[in-house]
């Protein structure tokens, strides 16, 4: 393997059609780029039998067994002292341990998340971690953090959330000079509950390109590429817009369904929805990741499909490339110089 190489280590065994979509996921990463190895770990009894389904590089994709597999259901901290050598667990360890350079999961997001942090620690200076997740837009691209890695945060949070944020922005998504904005009830500067109104003068004092509130309706208008908010409203709204696709297709079926007029309109007019719905498809950006813990995790949905495996394993793979969390640490050093001065 060439010096270059990035090694990606996958949760074989996480999600609802695992070790299947992570294998067939780790297939087509490794012919979508020529310099990434691919370990996937998990209980090699169940994962080789789907490797020899596929035609593909063996010197590139990896088989690191392990025992245990942390399941859906069960609660992150309980199942993380009984089963250490699960495939979460095992995984980010691999990263400590300098034998692979970023993990991805569609395993049990609570587990992944606290594993992470655990395993790997915080980057220096950064007090909570942040998941953020990104929405299509007029303009280009919205990413709102935090969308459920806490849900009790304090001014300063936000304030480190807007910082790891766009410099994901910048380097991941190639935006110049990232808008942030608080999202609140109104645009208006004193609106907004005491967490928001209080970032608000944070952000307003930092050097950040920072633009003021925004409201849940101007996160798809494209007002700001990095949208800052506490863990519980960024997670109800996660959680809201991943209905509405689901909720269009089912309308569009029922539509058609009422007479072969309209079955006719919907089937002529299906290539440009999907295209336009495609858009919004989770699958179609991979996974959410899990900024300022010091390493590259990743975590998907658990319905990930192979396309979407292979969608997170290119962006660990551009994170680790970009040094990411090089970044960051440099920048979240100016947060102290922000915070205004106690006497």
């Amino acid at each position: 393997m060439s010096q270059d190489t990035i090694t990606i280590a996958i949760d074989a065994m996480g999600g609802d059609d695992a070790p299947h979509s992570e294998v067939a996921g780790a297939v087509e990463a490794i012919r979508e780029t020529k310099d990434i190895h691919i370990t996937l770990v998990g209980k090699s009894d169940v994962i080789e039998p789907e490797l020899k389904k596929c035609k593909y590089d063996k010197e590139r994709i990896s088989v690191h067994h392990c025992s245990e597999v942390i399941e859906m259901h069960e609660s992150p901290t309980e199942a993380l002292k009984k089963k250490p050598d699960s495939s979460i667990i095992v995984g980010l360890k691999l990263q400590r341990q300098k034998k692979a350079d970023a993990f991805i999961s569609a395993g049990n997001t609570g587990a992944v998340m606290a594993a992470s942090l655990l395993t790997l620690g915080r980057i220096a200076n950064v007090t909570r971690p942040t998941i953020g997740e990104s929405f299509p837009t007029d303009k280009g691209i919205s990413i709102l953090f935090d969308v459920g890695a806490s849900v009790d945060n304090k001014p300063i949070h936000l304030l480190e959330f807007a910082v790891m944020g766009v410099e994901y922005a910048k380097h991941i998504f190639n935006v110049e000079n990232p808008r942030v904005a608080v999202l609140s009830i109104g645009e208006e500067e004193s609106k907004g509950n005491t967490l928001s109104t209080e970032a608000y003068q944070l952000l307003k004092q930092s050097n950040l390109n920072f633009i003021g509130n925004v409201e849940g309706r101007d996160i798809l208008r494209g007002k700001a590429e990095v949208i800052v908010c506490d863990g519980f409203t960024g997670n109800v709204v996660l959680k809201f817009a991943e209905s509405v696709i689901p909720v269009l297709k089912s309308r569009f079926r029922q539509h058609a369904s009422q007479n072969i007029f309209k079955k006719i309109w919907v089937g002529m007019m299906y290539g440009t929805l999907k295209k336009i719905l495609k858009d919004f498809d989770y699958q179609e950006h991979g996974g959410v990741p899990l900024l300022g813990v010091n390493g590259i995790s990743l975590i998907g949905h658990g319905s990930s499909s192979p396309k979407a495996i292979k969608i997170m394993a290119l962006r660990a793979e551009h994170m680790a490339r970009e040094k990411i969390n090089d970044i960051i640490q440099e920048r979240i050093k100016d947060i102290k110089q922000i915070l205004p001065k106690t006497d």
